[in-house]
């Protein structure tokens, strides 16, 4: 069994006492720390960073964190400390990113929608906060504005868009390496499974189905995001042919 490095250590430590302090403190904790459509009145500027530590239970963590020291180690063993951290929180923000950008042509969308129908955007926004006018919330309940519901009112939890990064770096640095999974009995090499993942959670967010049923609530785009920042940031690394001492 790989020994668990420094950073990745730390890390793991970091995302264990956050778990821990929200189950101490419930829904404020959450409400603090999630990250919510920066529209939203819940929305804080630090969340981008703490709702990378926060997540929704124990397996929810328990696979995070098992997926970061299983390929973190790897790579910072390899990189040194300053540049898989650099590496992993860039992926954790692009993550953000991509899903908030997604939540605002959501948002956009309905927006435009619904005052296209004689609503002001005030009105709107009144509604939403819990205020106004009764004639929007008919609308609003109907199917063709869950997307624009859910982009004002989600938050997002987790590490697992630094954590698709991660495994995108490790697919790069060793793309031969099998890896043995507990659901597919064959081992599958890192250079087809992890774009296969990675398709995999697009087409889900793009239909907004689950693999269980229903929509999940899995904030797939967002590991998307994590996956392709952490795509963009090898690839200008090997062009460049960034290396560790670089980040000593």
């Amino acid at each position: 069994m790989r020994n668990v490095t420094e950073t990745v250590k730390q890390l793991i430590i970091i995302n264990i006492l956050f778990f821990v302090g929200t189950l101490v403190i419930g829904d404020p904790a959450y409400k603090m720390l999630s990250m919510y459509f920066p529209e939203n009145p819940n929305f804080q500027v630090w969340q981008p960073i703490s709702h990378m530590f926060m997540h929704g239970g124990f397996m929810h963590i328990f696979f995070n964190m098992f997926a970061l020291y299983s390929f973190g180690s790897a790579l910072e063993s390899i990189w040194g400390s300053k540049k898989f951290l650099f590496f992993y929180i860039s992926c954790g923000l692009g993550a953000a990113l991509l899903h908030t950008g997604i939540n605002y042509y959501y948002y956009q969308d309905g927006i435009n929608t619904l005052m296209g129908q004689g609503f002001s955007k005030t009105e709107i926004l009144a509604v939403l906060n819990g205020k106004g006018n009764d004639q929007i919330v008919p609308i609003l309940n109907s199917p063709g504005f869950q997307n624009f519901v859910s982009a004002y009112f989600g938050t997002v939890v987790g590490a697992s868009g630094a954590i698709y990064g991660v495994i995108v770096a490790f697919a790069f640095m060793f793309p031969n390496a099998e890896l043995a999974l507990m659901f597919i009995p064959v081992p599958i090499k890192a250079k087809y499974f992890v774009p296969g993942l990675v398709l995999v959670d697009l087409y889900l967010g793009v239909s907004g189905k689950s693999i269980f049923g229903g929509g999940g609530g899995i904030a797939h785009f967002a590991h998307v995001g994590g996956a392709l920042f952490g795509f963009i940031i090898m690839w200008y690394w090997k062009k460049n042919q960034f290396n560790s001492n670089r980040w000593n």
